[in-house]
């Protein structure tokens, strides 16, 4: 009888561990079309957002505030440093813990991302 309930609370122990640790990533932050997002940064593309499909739990941040470039009516481009969880292995954000759009140049000046 013992056996079984070591078990049990192992069990609950192992899915009661911590989520991945949240990390800071600045970069370009994509919004082409409805419910799509990305984020651009140092290490490449990660998925926040997809039609249909993937969505990160928590909220974006209102890029309006620090600079905007539409491309198609009100989606389009920014820059931002946000604080997520990810998973790597899939390259998606599953978490936004919090969202900051800054200037333009930050982007711009980072020689680590792709040019705009």
């Amino acid at each position: 009888m013992r056996t079984p309930l070591f078990a049990l609370a192992l069990l609950a122990t192992l899915a009661a561990a911590p989520a991945a640790a949240a990390e800071r990533r600045c970069g370009w932050l994509d919004n082409p079309t409805p419910a799509n997002w990305w984020l651009v940064d140092r290490d490449g593309e990660w998925t926040i957002g997809a039609q249909g499909g993937h969505q990160a739990e928590g909220d974006l941040p209102d890029m309006s505030t620090r600079g905007w470039v539409r491309t198609n009516g009100s989606y389009g481009y920014g820059c931002a440093c946000m604080t997520v969880e990810t998973n790597r292995r899939e390259r998606l954000v599953t978490r936004v813990v919090s969202a900051t759009p800054v200037p333009l140049r930050q982007c711009r000046a980072d020689r680590r991302l792709p040019r705009r």
